[in-house]
């Protein structure tokens, strides 16, 4: 018998890699599930949300919907909708006419102590230092700007601030 130069993969036990127009399209579609799942969680960030409840809708069961919307996007969906929250919450304090714990169930947080918590990982500083300083560092800034200028760290905690050496 004659080696033609490939080896059938079922005969070293092994599978073949499906390449096929169907496998291709099902992941189109699933991308533009999780970019829905994604687009729910940019809309309803101030709504009681949980991976449960955004993978029921996106008809998918919890873990994989974790796991596929990590790989799309870098993050968990509880950490992107946190990361939406804690924006929001940023340009809520800058504003100045709220206080911390208005923000924090205006946002959709149930807890002060988590939300601080969050605040702090993402922004460097609590939201009551927050709020202090962006008075001063966001005046006669236009919101737009402020906005960006001032965005969240993602996929990683925020820098430690050192004081500085006497």
């Amino acid at each position: 018998m004659a080696v033609t130069g490939s080896i059938d993969p079922a005969s070293r036990g092994m599978i073949a890699p499906m390449t096929s127009r169907p496998a291709a399209a099902q992941h189109l579609r699933d991308l533009a599930r999780l970019r829905r799942v994604r687009d729910r969680i940019d809309r309803e960030y101030a709504q009681p949300l949980d991976v449960e409840a955004l993978a029921r809708g996106a008809h998918m069961s919890a873990g994989h919907l974790s796991r596929e919307f990590k790989l799309a996007f870098g993050e968990s969906p509880y950490s992107y909708l946190m990361t939406r929250r804690i924006e929001r919450a940023m340009a809520l304090l800058r504003r100045g006419d709220l206080s911390v714990t208005d923000v924090c169930f205006e946002v959709g947080c149930s807890s002060l102590g988590t939300f601080s918590t969050r605040f702090t990982e993402l922004v460097g500083v609590p939201p009551s230092v927050y709020r202090h300083q962006a008075a001063h560092e966001a005046a006669g800034m236009p919101p737009c700007v402020a906005k960006q200028v001032t965005r969240p760290i993602r996929n990683r905690e925020a820098p430690e601030t050192k004081p500085p050496l006497e």
